[in-house]
């Protein structure tokens, strides 16, 4: 009746790149080091919701080595991902996301985030979390080189 997925991704920081979270574009110098559009939110859901149904990750069915992947918009590949488990018989029940930032600061966005994914799955924003926090200035996300995300997915057959 149910199923349980873990994600989580990890993208480096890099002057004049922009930055995608969640499908929303967030103002900052810098953004996201990747073969997409970056999108280390979305990558870190995809994840979680290709694992609760044993589907491989994103880097299996999205390769960074193909050029059809490059610089591709994250909410195709999420749009994508939805799709296939619908088609194996399966709804997402909810979604929680934890965004690892030291700085931009996100809060602003959040409520943005929630209704982009929300959208882009087909489901109401109330079963989309997505929370912010930073590593209080220690190791790679402290010192502002890059950002993490973990998503955790119910799944419940249909």
């Amino acid at each position: 009746m149910y199923r349980i997925g873990q994600g989580y991704d990890v993208h480096q920081l890099r002057e004049g790149l922009p930055m995608w979270l969640c499908g929303v574009q967030i103002s900052s110098p810098t953004g996201f080091v990747a073969h997409s559009d970056g999108d280390v939110a979305i990558h870190a859901l995809c994840d979680a919701l290709l694992g609760a149904l044993a589907l491989g990750d994103i880097g299996h069915l999205f390769p960074d080595t193909s050029d059809e992947f490059a610089g591709i918009d994250s909410k195709i590949l999420l749009a994508r991902v939805v799709k296939l488990v619908r088609e194996h018989g399966w709804d997402l029940g909810n979604a929680d996301i934890t965004i690892a930032l030291q700085a931009p600061k996100i809060a602003p966005y959040i409520t943005d985030m929630r209704e982009c994914l929300a959208s882009v799955m087909g489901v109401d924003p109330s079963v989309v979390s997505v929370k912010a926090t930073t590593t209080e200035r220690l190791g790679f996300v402290g010192r502002k080189e890059g950002c993490e995300v973990w998503a955790v997915v119910l799944l419940e057959r249909h």
